[in-house]
């Protein structure tokens, strides 16, 4: 399998960099003290194209492949863990639906808007009793004529407080079960429907997560997206190319943790040796270097197979549950490397630590991860 870049695949992964360098990674510590992250910055991003990754370039987008889009995904949260997840999801789980499954009228409504960044897209799939659950939905929507009636509250939703379209999961068959569930392009500022409070989380706390509120909401009917009880399939259909988005996440993070443990233990000193020429220091940064090529090595392949076409569910999981967990112990060490400075703000392993914990839950758990891969093993 080959991993070469084009050259247009390498100046995207290039720019991410710069970007994240240059703009993300300076002002993140202020960011998640102040748990937002200006919009100047948001603009800046989708100037350079990240809003429009996944969205065709007959709409105004970048259509990348899959492969380049990890790549640049991994370079942003090496930045901004909480700047990358607001870009991914609109990516991969809003803009990437809409581009697969939109009605022509959709995609020409939806999709230049969302590729230019002037509209921001959120994903509204949990609930407060529902969450790995999918098909257990609450959230219903009865046909009410010219107009969906929707009632129900959404958790987590990730840029809930300034996105324009929330891509949203709602039950139109209860007693169908997944077969009953339907997916609407719900805007914002539609009678009914409302953003709640701003979560207080551990990490990623200058995303903005909320919760939204449909109380007899009216809801259009043509922002019916792929039919009648096809949400399940829409649902599904994405969670491969986010968990591609997710586990590149978690590789970002754990690339940064490395390079700032490396870079403080060819500083401090104790015991007058730098920590860098102990041996349990070098074994420490021994494996996270190793663990983070290979978790690198297996979103990859997930995203290439995902580019050829080819069934990646299996990949997918893989390269999820992996770079999560050995990101995890990534961040785990280079805390640790840092001693009790890991575990003040002021050094930014501490709030990698904290970012690092959810990429172990969203987008599936680890547990359901291996589930996954165990069902596609076991045929």
């Amino acid at each position: 399998m080959d991993f070469n870049f084009t050259e247009s695949m390498a100046m995207l992964r290039d720019s991410a960099r710069e970007f994240a360098e240059k703009r993300l990674k300076p002002g993140a510590l202020e960011w998640d003290e102040h748990e937002a992250i200006p919009p100047e910055v948001y603009k800046e991003g989708a100037d350079l194209g990240f809003f429009g990754l996944s969205v065709p370039e007959e709409f105004g987008g970048l259509g990348v492949d899959p492969l380049a889009y990890a790549a640049a995904m991994e370079e942003l949260a090496r930045g901004s863990a909480s700047f990358q997840v607001c870009a991914t999801v609109h990516n991969s789980l809003v803009c990437a639906a809409i581009a697969k499954h939109g009605t022509d009228e959709q995609k020409k409504k939806f999709l230049p808007k969302l590729a230019s960044g002037e509209w921001i897209g959120a994903y509204s799939l949990s609930e407060p009793g529902a969450g790995t659950d999918a098909g257990s939905l609450s959230t219903s929507a009865v046909d009410a004529g010219d107009h969906w009636l929707v009632n129900g509250t959404k958790s987590w939703v990730t840029n809930g407080g300034f996105a324009t379209v929330f891509l949203t999961f709602v039950s139109t068959n209860k007693e169908a079960g997944s077969r009953g569930i339907t997916c609407l392009l719900v805007e914002k500022g539609m009678p009914g429907f409302s953003v709640g409070k701003k979560e207080k989380k551990m990490g990623l706390r200058a995303s903005d997560t909320r919760e939204t509120v449909f109380a007899n909401a009216k809801i259009p009917k043509e922002a019916l997206l792929g039919g009648v009880g096809g949400g399940f399939k829409i649902a599904m259909s994405q969670l491969d190319s986010g968990r591609i988005g997710i586990a590149a996440q978690a590789v970002g993070i754990a690339q940064a943790a490395l390079e700032e443990a490396v870079s403080y233990a060819k500083q401090r000193k104790q015991f007058g040796k730098k920590l860098s020429e102990f041996q349990l220091t070098q074994a420490k940064l021994s494996d996270m270097a190793t663990n983070i090529a290979a978790a690198r090595l297996l979103v990859y392949r997930a995203a290439s197979k995902l580019a050829n076409g080819e069934k990646c569910t299996m990949e997918a999981s893989m390269a999820k549950s992996f770079a999560s967990r050995i990101a995890n112990k990534a961040c785990f060490d280079a805390v640790q490397i840092h001693g009790g400075n890991g575990f003040v703000r002021e050094f930014p392993v501490e709030r990698y630590y904290r970012d690092v914990r959810v990429t172990e839950i969203y987008e599936g758990t680890t547990e359901v991860q291996s589930l996954i891969v165990a069902r596609e093993v076991l045929g």
